[in-house]
């Protein structure tokens, strides 16, 4: 089990939160290759680099089990459409969504906006 709580960066600007889920298959081999891929080590530079040439600031997955969570943190006038529409024409962003697919719950065919399902923040600690 990884570390309790997670160090958060803090920005000069308020920043806007997106959360999404997606499901892999539930195959431990399959999913221990998965996160392997998403290693440091292993994940495509030209998808990091995409990734931050849409505005998005941070981006992180978390897992438990087949379910994938995943935060990203956006300047507050990102537009999410207008970014996923521009990532998905990025160099190689195609081949690495074909390359991901045999993992996920997912159409081959499928852009990073039609596998990713956007949530619904329904709680949070309000002000006093």
């Amino acid at each position: 089990m990884s570390e309790k709580g997670y160090t958060v960066r803090s920005y000069d600007r308020p920043v806007k939160r997106y959360c999404q889920t997606l499901h892999l298959k539930d195959n431990p081999e399959l999913i221990a290759e998965y996160r392997r891929i998403h290693s440091i080590e292993k994940a495509w530079p030209e998808i990091r680099a995409g990734i931050r040439a849409v505005g998005i600031l941070e981006m992180e997955i978390y897992i438990l089990g087949p379910t994938l969570f995943m935060i990203v943190e956006t300047p507050l006038d990102f537009d999410w459409d207008e970014a996923m529409s521009r990532l998905a024409h990025l160099p190689r962003q195609q081949e690495w969504e074909e390359h991901v697919a045999r993992f996920q719950e997912c159409a081959p065919s499928s852009t990073s906006s039609e596998k990713w399902t956007m949530m619904e923040r329904m709680f949070y600690l309000y002000d006093d």
